[in-house]
């Protein structure tokens, strides 16, 4: 019998090869390549028979001063926090792709929207791949909402998937999740990259074709291996990702693209025993419970998005007792930290190369904005120093090589964010003293890490 024809995909950006490389051409990612079957083009009439999922038929150019530019039509789900980071609302006819670690509250969140969107008198089809209708009962119990009208359905079939669109037209259809999914006509088994390309690229057909809203959850093994999700940021029109560390209660909804809004919008919620809950004020919540006068300990104003977020950094500067310090961070990048540990070593003249260095950003957050780099070496110093910036000080800058401390967007909204949580002072960079506006409140500008120094208050007055 004669070998079945295989290619090689790269399970980083997806795309096809004839023969196992190294490392993808495309991407540049070493060892991401998985061999899987070519999927047979059937006949003529075979092919036919798939347009009513929405195959692809020749059409005619249009000029753009003729095609419709109008607004797309959005729904609001409700759950004021998924609104913002879809951009305003779900839009019709588009596919939206979540994905996040097992058990990271996935599948909650997108039940709780569909009980929103129920209540809208919208026809609501949860399909699920994983658990049974009995186990989606008992979710949907314990998240309150079991009277809800959402149609369920236990089914991994495409084929069957898409007739039973194709027959009830529901309003949004949420498929739980893509790695179950299989195309009958594809032998690699479900999740490969093969079944998760085609069953997605079906999917999105069938949504562009139809006004049907279409959300896929994408698993994120604990490895950090899977293609999917990967591959299917472009494919889809939405990606969201659901971050947060397992030991928090707080969870972090991020879009990492959406063709219809914007990019850098943050909804944090908070894991209860009902449900995810919305947390309206999240500088508030990841304040909570923060240590007074401890050196090592400061407060940030960063930018998500809109949104500004007071954040706690945390620093901890021992000596080693290792040949080589160890570098451990969370929330932020390691090799950001690195670079400004050498440049206080550097311009400041502190010796911190003989000690290990561990930062942590509170709450399960991760922030890569640069201008959380004053804060984290405010953080540093002050644990080198055993000396605590004040309690009611929060901190903004980026800080460059020569340790310059230069200006950051949005200077303004921080200042207020840190004014209506009642803190009174700000130490930012000086160039974005002058647009901050009239304030209430105490204003320090700096121009180069080693001001910072004398801004430290010692233990004995920090406990007076």
């Amino acid at each position: 019998m004669a070998k079945d024809k295989t290619v090689f995909f790269c399970r980083e950006c997806g795309n096809e090869f004839p023969k196992w490389m190294g490392q993808c051409p495309a991407c540049k990612a070493w060892d991401s390549f998985e061999e899987a079957p070519v999927r047979s083009v059937g006949s003529g009439k075979s092919n036919q028979s798939r347009g009513k999922t929405g195959a692809t038929h020749p059409s005619d150019p249009v000029k753009l001063s003729v095609i419709d530019r109008g607004e797309e039509e959005r729904v609001q789900i409700g759950i004021s926090e998924l609104d913002r980071v879809l951009g305003g609302g779900v839009v019709k006819g588009s596919l939206v792709l979540v994905g996040g670690d097992p058990g990271i509250g996935k599948s909650t969140l997108l039940l709780e929207a569909c009980a929103k969107l129920a209540r809208k008198k919208l026809n609501l089809l949860y399909i699920s791949g994983e658990e049974s209708l009995r186990q989606i009962g008992m979710r949907a119990e314990r998240l309150g909402c079991a009277d809800d009208d959402i149609l369920f359905l236990a089914e991994t079939s495409l084929d069957a998937i898409e007739e039973i669109i194709n027959r009830d037209r529901p309003d949004v259809v949420v498929i739980d999740s893509i790695q179950t999914v299989y195309r009958e006509d594809i032998s690699s088994s479900p999740g490969s990259i093969s079944q998760v390309r085609e069953t997605t690229g079906a999917l999105m057909r069938l949504a562009k074709s139809t006004p049907v809203t279409i959300f896929i959850v994408g698993h994120v093994t604990k490895e950090g291996t899977v293609a999917g999700p990967r591959m299917l940021e472009h494919m889809v029109d939405t990606v969201l990702y659901f971050e947060g560390d397992a030991s928090s209660p707080y969870r972090i909804l991020r879009a990492v693209k959406n063709r219809f809004g914007s990019t850098n919008e943050v909804g944090v919620f908070e894991m209860e025993g009902d449900g995810l809950r919305e947390v309206r004020n999240p500088s508030e919540h990841m304040l909570d419970g923060r240590p007074v006068g401890e050196p090592g300990s400061v407060i940030a104003a960063s930018v998500e998005g809109t949104r500004p977020i007071l954040a706690e950094i945390q620093a901890l500067v021992s000596r080693t007792g290792f040949a080589m310090p160890r570098r451990t961070c969370l929330g932020i990048d390691v090799n950001r930290v690195n670079l400004l540990l050498a440049v206080i070593e550097k311009r400041m003249g502190i010796q911190l190369s003989g000690c290990d260095a561990y930062v942590n950003v509170t709450g399960g957050m991760k922030i890569n904005e640069p201008a959380l780099d004053l804060a984290v070496v405010m953080a540093l110093l002050s644990s080198a120093t055993d000396k605590a910036p004040g309690d009611k000080t929060v901190i903004f800058g980026e800080v460059g090589l020569t340790g310059e401390v230069r200006g950051v967007s949005r200077a303004a909204q921080r200042v207020v964010e840190a004014q209506n949580l009642a803190y009174d002072c700000v130490i930012m960079p000086s160039v974005n003293v002058k647009d901050i506006g009239p304030h209430s409140i105490r204003v320090v500008g700096v121009g180069h890490i080693r001001e910072l120094k004398p801004l430290l208050l010692g233990n004995e007055k920090n406990k007076s």
